[in-house]
């Protein structure tokens, strides 16, 4: 789509920050000590690696930064230099391993923590480069509106309620019986955000703690020309700070396992780092709550907890010394749930949330347009009469309530008996009732 958004001054069409790359330690706001640790639990961890190797695993340079590194490690005898390969050229492509000293500096400060990969960045840049690439407000159109939300069935009041909802960056709230596309509306709102980049970090740095913030299961990485080389890293790689990664803007869900204590840091006793909160990997982007309610907690408690990032666009983390960090809350949060609202959270929060958008029952008209896409789509055989037995004997006469889901899925069971028995799959009365026997459950 040439048309999703149109940017506004808070929300770039481009990217807003590209990360520098550093030429020394200073500017990576580490210190020396730290990432000498950090290199020497590298190689405990890993035996013998180039400089270029090494440089790649910290995501750091190694002119000005890991040669000054390994250079003060040579001379404390905590590394040595094995050889040097054939095709390389400079220190770069000498061959380094821990000494027996070495290990024992390695194993300290792996007992202090376990975090080995790329350097951290500080809390101060994150902070600042969130600002920088805030999500801001979106400015779609009517058209645009129609385009993503054009695989849905919707009634139009419905769908007239969604545009001014993403407009204003505000908080969702979704509701109504399940089954009738809220998760797919999120999705669509979701992969218009997605269609945007940002960077992030791999990893914060804040009072001495590692905080993991990349999740290659939660974020989408573009992966561009900056692959490595046989002789290091790429001249595009090297035209940046390889600690920050760059991404599609995120869209995270989160169901069920949802928990306070999965809202804040959770440190990893075992490990002696943490991991991000869902609302941290979601900065910049959205955070789908889905299935509210169904959660092991409360759901007022859960959300009162959002009460201040909400209003104030900030967060505040804890870490296990008890001490709390600032930190960008920077989220579109959408909160989809099939549960009535009033069973979920009091009048008063309800006038926090906006934006309060029911997804109710498909009218039969509506459902007769999804049953006919999705038999085209499927390969399924589409026919009025055969919509009509279902609707009479499966709907009608049992009192059963429709739903936006229920087309395909029966679609989905009329392939699975065709299939079987060897015919053409189609809505003939035979399928449609083997069909339906095979899905629907009787529940009184």
């Amino acid at each position: 789509m040439s048309e999703a958004v149109t940017p506004t001054p808070t929300q770039p069409g481009a990217l807003a920050f590209h990360p520098k790359p550093v030429t020394s330690i200073e500017q990576t706001g580490l210190g020396i000590l730290w990432l000498q640790d950090l290199t020497l639990k590298t190689l405990y961890y890993t035996g013998v690696m180039t400089g270029f190797a090494l440089s790649e695993a910290l995501c750091l340079p190694f002119s000005g930064v890991t040669d000054q590194i390994l250079l003060e490690l040579k001379k404390e005898k905590y590394v040595e230099v094995r050889s040097s390969q054939q095709m390389g050229v400079g220190e770069g492509a000498f061959i380094y391993a821990i000494t027996e000293a070495g290990s024992g500096r390695a194993k300290d400060a792996i007992d202090r923590c376990q975090y080995v990969g790329p350097a951290p960045v500080t809390i101060k840049e994150y902070v600042e480069t969130c600002k920088k690439q805030t999500r801001g407000h979106f400015s779609v159109t009517n058209r645009v509106m129609r385009q993503i939300l054009s695989h849905l069935v919707l009634p139009e009041k419905t769908f007239q309620k969604v545009g001014p909802a993403v407009n204003s960056g505000l908080p969702i709230f979704l509701y109504g019986p399940s089954g009738n596309g809220k998760t797919s509306i999120a999705r669509a709102i979701g992969k218009l955000v997605t269609e945007q980049e940002i960077y992030i970090p791999h990893a914060i740095f804040v009072e001495g703690q590692v905080i993991l913030v990349y999740d290659s299961v939660n974020h989408q990485r573009v992966n561009s020309e900056e692959q490595k080389t046989s002789t290091g890293p790429s001249l595009a790689a090297m035209r940046r700070d390889t600690r920050w990664v760059r991404i599609k803007r995120p869209f995270v869900v989160v169901g069920g396992e949802l928990t306070l204590d999965g809202l804040d840091l959770v440190f990893d006793d075992t490990n002696k780092y943490y991991e991000a909160p869902f609302q941290i990997k979601a900065n910049g982007g959205i955070l789908l709550i889905d299935d509210f309610g169904r959660q092991m907690v409360h759901p007022r408690d859960l959300l009162n907890r959002w009460i201040v990032p909400l209003e104030n666009h900030i967060d505040y983390l804890t870490l296990h010394t008890g001490k709390k960090i600032e930190v960008p809350f920077d989220v579109m949060v959408m909160f989809s749930t099939n549960l009535p609202p009033s069973e979920l959270v009091d009048e008063a929060f309800l006038r926090r949330l906006r934006h309060k958008i029911e997804i109710g029952n498909p009218t039969f008209d509506e459902f007769r347009e999804i049953f006919k896409r999705s038999a085209i789509s499927m390969g399924v055989g589409y026919s009025d009469d055969g919509l009509a037995y279902l609707l009479k004997e499966w709907y009608l006469k049992q009192k059963r309530n429709l739903r936006g889901s229920h087309p395909s899925e029966l679609c989905s069971q009329i392939l699975d008996i065709a299939h079987y028995l060897g015919i053409q799959p189609a809505m003939t009365v035979d399928l449609l009732e083997r069909a339906a026997q095979s899905y629907f459950v009787n529940l009184s």
